[in-house]
């Protein structure tokens, strides 16, 4: 046999259903039997049949049955106002990490502008950065005195570019010779030579 102690912790434990309430399904037994459903449907229920016992003169089954129907409105409030509560504790986190991230994007725009504000005036002004300096033009560079004698090769190089060679034609075979069409005053080919004079 069990000890009463530990029945009772059972029974604590079972008062304080776990989960989502308000869509959990639940079975109450009832004065008229069972019913089953969400706390909105149950509650909904019992209210019915408090009023179909009131409108029957039954004033003891008009109470109970309101009792159950506030019990079920409890369980209902209960567990609006946790979730309300934990949507509000969801809203606080969300607000307090989106201002984090606000913080920390300020904070990454302050130290860029620091550190584009502060490389000009690190920069001494009488060194001239190299790719600000005029750029001399590749062909002046190419043409500049070396003090060396031009070749035949170079003054080839530095001359008009050579026209391309014309490319050479494809050979064509031969025609057929045509046959040759007989002039007017020609006796036909039928006939021999004898008989055309």
């Amino acid at each position: 046999m069990r000890s009463s102690k530990s029945r009772s912790r059972n029974k604590n434990n079972r008062n304080k259903p776990q989960g989502n309430v308000v869509n959990r399904v639940f079975d109450s037994s009832g004065p008229e039997g069972k019913v089953r459903g969400t706390p909105q449907q149950i509650f909904d229920k019992y209210n019915q049949l408090a009023r179909d016992a009131q409108l029957a003169g039954d004033r003891v089954a008009t109470e109970n049955f309101q009792q159950h129907a506030e019990h079920y409105l409890r369980l209902l409030a209960e567990a609006q106002r946790e979730q309300e509560a934990r949507r509000e504790e969801q809203e606080r986190q969300n607000r307090e990490r989106q201002a984090q991230r606000d913080r920390e994007r300020q904070e990454r725009q302050e130290r860029q502008e620091r550190e584009s504000n502060a490389a000009p005036a690190a920069a001494d002004p009488m060194v001239q950065d190299p790719g600000e300096a005029p750029q001399p033009d590749v062909l002046e560079t190419a043409q500049a005195d070396t003090g060396l004698v031009e070749t035949p090769e170079e003054s080839a190089e530095t001359a008009a570019p050579e026209e391309p060679k014309p490319k050479p034609k494809p050979k064509r075979r031969p025609r057929k010779p045509k046959a040759e069409t007989p002039s007017p005053d020609a006796p036909p080919a039928d006939t021999p030579p004898e008989a055309a004079e």
